[in-house]
């Protein structure tokens, strides 16, 4: 693991996976409250060993070994910490080619990222792919509150929580306690916490800002979007409207599977020997576009 400084006096946690010199490097981004021990982190750098990859994994503010030291978290729409650690890893293997990926949140800030950077990304960045990804943020969120949906929300908000009390604690005044206190769902948490540490009007100003399917139409590098109908995220209606933004953008390249849930993809004929097919599927795509 290393520790980059960040331009504003915090830092970023990057887990790495050594290859030759000038071997394609897969840079990856964590969902929701993800660490370096999330299943599909070992999945990635499983496929990333088995094609002579490197690998670099960006820990978001606050999901690393120790707190992070600035005020703000992450969330699913704050793009320039990808910015810094990209710039950084063209920088240090300028031969190297890359592709990056992303699950759920960290596929949202991926996707933000290359509708807002479209013209100014690294000529080294060949292709990206995103997984599971929450394209609209308010309708996710509404959509998680309710039903057997319900289970992820409230595990969610058990690390939230004391990661937000602790934060006001070291920062007074950052945010409204009681209102964190009153919070029992991931849009009350972000209406409480999230929205006013990072400078939004409210949940509602967060998500319109920061939903990744306002930025879709802008991608120009190839990318792969794989996502389930049934994922327990966000109503299939969503995915719905990406089609029909992604038939108008010859960038982006569509799987929607009937079955797959969130980050899950679990396939093969036997349950003790599973196959890991998002994982899979995802570094094919991206060795595709290494190799054209």
């Amino acid at each position: 693991m290393e520790r980059w400084d960040t331009p504003d006096g915090d830092f970023i946690e990057v887990h790495r996976l050594a290859a030759s010199p000038g071997a394609p490097r897969l840079l990856f981004l964590h969902g929701l409250e993800g660490t370096v021990r999330s299943h599909y982190v070992a999945g990635f750098f499983e496929e990333a060993t088995r094609r002579r990859w490197a690998a670099d994994l960006m820990i978001f503010r606050g999901c690393g070994s120790e707190p992070n030291r600035a005020p703000r978290f992450y969330h699913s729409g704050e793009t320039t910490d990808l910015a810094f650690v990209l710039d950084r890893v063209v920088r240090e293997h300028p031969e190297s080619p890359i592709v990056v990926a992303g699950v759920s949140l960290g596929g949202n800030v991926l996707l933000k990222f290359l509708g807002e950077c479209s013209g100014t990304l690294p000529r080294q960045l060949r292709a990206a792919a995103a997984i599971s990804v929450p394209y609209d943020l308010e309708r996710g969120a509404r959509f998680i509150a309710q039903g057997f949906s319900r289970i992820y929300d409230r595990h969610f908000l058990r690390t939230l929580r004391p990661k937000a009390l602790a934060k006001l604690q070291r920062y007074p005044g950052l945010f409204d306690r009681s209102k964190l206190e009153r919070a029992t769902s991931i849009y009350d948490f972000d209406d409480a916490v999230t929205a006013p540490v990072h400078g939004f009007l409210g949940a509602h100003d967060y998500y319109l800002r920061s939903s990744s399917v306002l930025w879709l139409s802008a991608i120009r590098l190839p990318t792969l979007l794989l996502s389930a109908v049934d994922d327990p995220f966000l109503p299939a209606a969503v995915l719905d409207r990406v089609r029909e933004i992604a038939s108008g953008n010859p960038a982006l390249s569509l799987e929607f599977t009937k079955h797959g849930g969130h980050v899950g993809f679990v396939a093969g004929r036997w349950p003790w020997r599973p196959f890991y097919y998002a994982e899979w599927r995802t570094c094919e795509f991206l060795d595709a576009a290494l190799r054209a």
